[in-house]
């Protein structure tokens, strides 16, 4: 029962990571899913825990390449507001 919870959670985490919408947040949200992804798949494939870190290495690296190369364009630029924020014209 706490594999299931720590697996739903660390999957809420990842997704939520993943919604982002700036180049950085995009990596970071794609390594997440990228890496939780990863390890699934190399745990099952060799029942290792080597393999589960293996796979989240190459999951998180692969996540985070296609999360920043996938983010939205500003077709007419970028401003900050007062805090620092990023945003769209």
């Amino acid at each position: 029962m706490k594999t299931i919870i720590a697996a739903a959670l660390a999957g809420t985490l990842a997704l939520s990571l993943g919604a982002c919408n700036t180049p950085q947040d995009r990596a970071l949200g794609g390594a997440g899913l990228g890496a939780l992804a990863g390890a699934a798949i190399g745990g099952a494939a060799t029942g290792r825990a080597g393999g589960a870190l293996a796979g989240a290495a190459i999951g998180g690296a692969s996540g985070a390449i296609v999360g920043a190369a996938t983010a939205p364009q500003c077709p007419y630029g970028t401003y900050r507001d007062a805090y620092g924020n990023v945003y769209c014209r």
